[in-house]
């Protein structure tokens, strides 16, 4: 391929060592295949006024109108074109260089640009097209032994005994086979006839897919119309209604309730606290909740019965109480949560209600303690459900305490909730006591300071 390219440029460049004068005086020489000064009827060293003098004595003579030969105008025109080329010094110096060495052959590459000057559009694009045809095929088999060779080249390069153990040899040999070899179908004239008989065939599939993307246009263009007309109409409705609602006057209404900020730690009794986030289910024949109404004495007093008919730990608590009482989660848990300040207590009911206060009882023993929490606690049992109050803490994401009851052998979710709430209190109240007698012993340590100090006030 380089050797091809290489040659096409020296050819090139040997036709731009020739000129337009060059090139005139070859066709001149071709076309009338006789010696200039013979048909001029002069000498070879003849002056430019003879040349002049004689070419007008044979331009009366060979002109069509006084020449009746059937060639009269292939005469005068060669007659004209010789002294053209005579009259002009360099012209004629090149026509001399020709009578001495003659005309360039075949070997030359201006012989073969100036036959392909003189041939029409037909004829140089038949032999165009013949060139590439067997340029292609001809590249083609080029390739196909580049291939080859190279593999052999990695074959040898390997060597032999290698390529037997390790199957390389037979691998490759499997592949040179299998290597496709130029084909004369692969060259121009048969590729052109499949590429327009593709281009035949296609033209139905170009216009069906045309006319769908042209369909799917027109759709959309008629989606985004109607599309508009709609904003437009609910843009009209709502300018509608809210010239009515302006004409109606002002619209009272109740302020919705906003529970306030969430204070540290629970609302609630570490028993009562819900185990997840509260998620109020939509159910579509619920009453509408109220937000926002005044809390009477009645509400109050039912929302303590609800509170105690749902106990901690039961699924869904809250929801089922804002559902009964017909309020929201929020409203309801902030209320309960004023209540459980005031020990479920109802305003102006505190003095009435007021029981008498309890007197601190002594912690009961072992056997006491395993009656909290459903049923008798071993002491595998006990450690199980430390252990899996230790490892799922509060605000985990998941289900606390199911993971806490499946953690502990032999008990249920209810079981252990009631045991936590069981031993919670017991803490407490252990807790209280100590405080108590903490404080009876300073008051007693107190009062006998006084009394001493009082004996030697006396004594003094």
């Amino acid at each position: 391929m380089r050797s091809v390219v290489l040659l096409f440029l020296t050819l090139t460049a040997a036709v731009h060592c020739w000129d337009d004068g060059d090139l005139e005086v070859f066709d001149v020489v071709e076309e009338v295949n006789q010696n200039f000064y013979e048909l001029m009827g002069v000498k070879q060293d003849a002056l430019p006024a003879e040349i002049k003098s004689a070419f007008k004595k044979l331009t009366l003579k060979l002109h069509p109108d006084k020449n009746d030969s059937p060639d009269a105008d292939v005469q005068f025109r060669n007659l004209v074109s010789v002294h053209n080329i005579l009259k002009d010094p360099g012209k004629r110096e090149k026509y001399n260089d020709v009578l001495k060495n003659g005309l360039p052959n075949w070997r030359s590459a201006v012989y073969y640009y100036r036959h392909v000057r003189k041939m029409g559009l037909a004829e140089g694009s038949i032999i165009l097209f013949i060139i590439i045809t067997f340029g292609q095929y001809a590249v083609g088999w080029a390739a196909y032994a580049e291939k080859r060779y190279t593999a052999e080249q990695i074959l040898n390069s390997r060597g032999k005994k290698h390529s037997k153990k390790s199957g390389f040899d037979a691998g490759l040999a499997e592949i040179l086979e299998q290597l496709p070899k130029p084909s004369i179908k692969d060259t121009l004239p048969f590729q052109i006839p499949r590429c327009i008989w593709w281009s035949i065939t296609a033209i139905p599939r170009g216009i069906i897919e045309f006319r769908r993307m042209m369909k799917e246009k027109e759709e959309e263009v008629k989606r985004q119309k109607k599309k508009e007309e709609e904003d437009r109409a609910r843009a009209a409705r709502e300018a509608a209604a809210a010239e009515a609602r302006a004409a109606a006057g002002p619209v009272r209404r109740r302020r919705g309730f906003e529970p306030p900020p969430a204070r540290q730690g629970c609302l609630l009794d570490p028993a009562d606290e819900p185990d997840g986030p509260v998620v109020v289910p939509v159910k579509s024949a619920a009453p509408p909740v109220i937000s926002g109404g005044l809390w009477t004495d009645d509400d109050l007093a039912e929302l303590v019965k609800l509170v105690k008919k749902h106990p901690g730990g039961s699924s869904e608590r809250w929801e089922r109480i804002a559902e009964a009482m017909g309020r929201s989660v929020p409203e309801v848990t902030h209320m309960a949560h004023k209540l459980k300040d005031n020990c479920y207590k109802i305003p102006g009911q505190e003095e009435q209600d007021q029981p008498p206060p309890e007197q601190p009882k002594k912690v009961k023993t072992r056997k006491s303690d395993e009656g909290g929490g459903g049923g008798a606690w071993s002491q595998a049992q006990q450690r199980a459900l430390e252990a899996a109050l230790h490892k799922h803490p509060k605000g985990a994401a998941t289900d606390r305490w199911a993971n806490i009851a499946a953690a502990v052998p032999g008990k249920t979710k209810e079981e252990c909730m009631q045991r936590y709430k069981y031993l919670s209190d017991m803490l407490r109240k252990q807790k209280q006591k100590e405080e108590e007698d903490l404080h009876g012993k300073e008051e007693n340590e107190q009062s006998e300071d006084c009394s001493t100090r009082n004996g030697d006030v006396t004594t003094s």
